[in-house]
């Protein structure tokens, strides 16, 4: 059985995977993957208990519950002045890769392009594959991790079938600017290309800048899907849900692949969620917590021998370690964990041919306690 084929055959262990099994077995603190390590707000919790007790544990809707669909798009709407319509243009998911991978599902035939600006979340190019697309990708650069729109432009074809950002940006926790949005809505304007754009850090941004979303721009709304997530939000990243937003006609090919692939989410979080939503500041706090963390952690780190521009948004944070050794990333974020006990992320394993920036991301999403820990063994380096 060993010769059968298969249609990833070079795609391996994540490195999220990979590191945090690392930290497991070094006993490292664990600032690798994304995820908080902090409870969820107990409200938020106990609204699933209250739904498992009332009877909603069986199947919810295929695109799920008018009432989390009409709150999604109230708050989408009001954010952005958009009109999405909640029972044809938002759809619930189960999680934001689930809909990212039925996104492209639904609309990726063989030799179709997709740009993929480099580094990227690491499913975006697997599941482009999977349906025979082609990934054109464009290699963004530390510090700055900005676009070059004269690039972008160069790399549109008559093959281009899809655009994929993300905004804030994971790993380098840099944001797109409304010039960015604003030009990438001018390259597009007049083709059939569809827009990816890959929000669920929507709500982490500091600073007191303002999200771009797709949603503000008239003509790339239009030709976009929107993927959010709970989790991101809510710190309840194992819930994986999340939900999409795109016009009606992309949304109608969007659920003929949904209603396949899991048909619906999780019911009793739905319900949930809803109701947690009418209070919004449950979200509109994101900024400001997540910025006393970042800023925590960087005050921290700023007397080590590591250097850093601050992120923007997500709870990522760049650190550059240029000045303390000329090992490869993925060598030295090894070392830290064996050694010093502290797992990272190298960004190269998301770089175009594993280009080396000399950078690790750090997750902020962690109590004081464990950022203190964390920066006083990167101090010591």
């Amino acid at each position: 059985m060993k010769n059968i084929p298969t249609k990833l055959p070079n795609v391996t262990t994540t490195i999220f995977t990979i590191m945090s099994k690392m930290a497991n077995e070094y006993e490292a603190i664990n600032l690798s993957q994304g995820f908080p390590n902090f409870e969820a707000d107990h409200k938020l919790t106990s609204l699933v208990t209250k739904a498992m007790q009332k009877g909603y544990n069986q199947y919810a809707p295929m695109p799920g519950l008018l009432s989390l669909r009409d709150i999604i798009a109230e708050k989408t709407n009001g954010l952005y002045g958009s009109t999405y319509h909640p029972e044809t243009e938002v759809t619930v998911t189960s999680g934001a890769t689930q809909a990212i991978f039925t996104i492209i599902a639904a609309f990726i035939q063989p030799g179709d392009e997709v740009l993929v600006f480099k580094p990227a979340y690491d499913s975006y190019e697997p599941s482009i594959e999977l349906f025979g697309g082609v990934v054109v990708p464009i290699q963004l650069s530390a510090p700055n991790f900005s676009i070059n729109w004269k690039e972008v432009a160069s790399k549109i074809t008559s093959k281009t079938k899809m655009v994929i950002i993300n905004t804030p940006h994971n790993p380098s926790g840099t944001i797109l600017s409304k010039k960015d949005m604003l030009q990438l809505e001018g390259l597009l304007k007049g083709t059939d290309i569809i827009l990816l754009s890959d929000e669920v850090y929507e709500h982490i941004i500091f600073d007191h800048k303002e999200h771009q979303s797709a949603a503000r721009f008239s003509d790339l709304r239009m030709r976009s899907f929107i993927t959010a997530s709970f989790g991101k939000t809510f710190h309840t990243t194992g819930w994986k849900m999340g939900y999409c937003l795109a016009p009606k006609d992309l949304m109608s090919a969007f659920r003929k692949v949904h209603q396949f692939n899991v048909f619906c989410s999780n019911h009793p979080m739905q319900y949930a969620l809803a109701e947690y939503l009418k209070t919004p500041k449950n979200y509109q706090e994101l900024p400001s917590f997540y910025q006393s963390k970042r800023d925590l952690f960087l005050s921290l780190v700023e007397e080590s021998r590591f250097t850093f521009t601050p992120a923007s948004g997500t709870y990522f944070q760049l650190l550059n370690f240029n000045s303390i050794t000329d090992e490869s990333d993925v060598l030295f974020s090894e070392r830290l964990t064996k050694d010093y006990k502290i797992a990272s992320i190298p960004v190269s394993v998301f770089n175009l041919n594993q280009q080396d920036d000399k950078v690790l991301r750090f997750c902020f999403a962690k109590t004081a306690d464990t950022l203190k820990r964390a920066a006083e063994i990167l101090c010591k380096i």
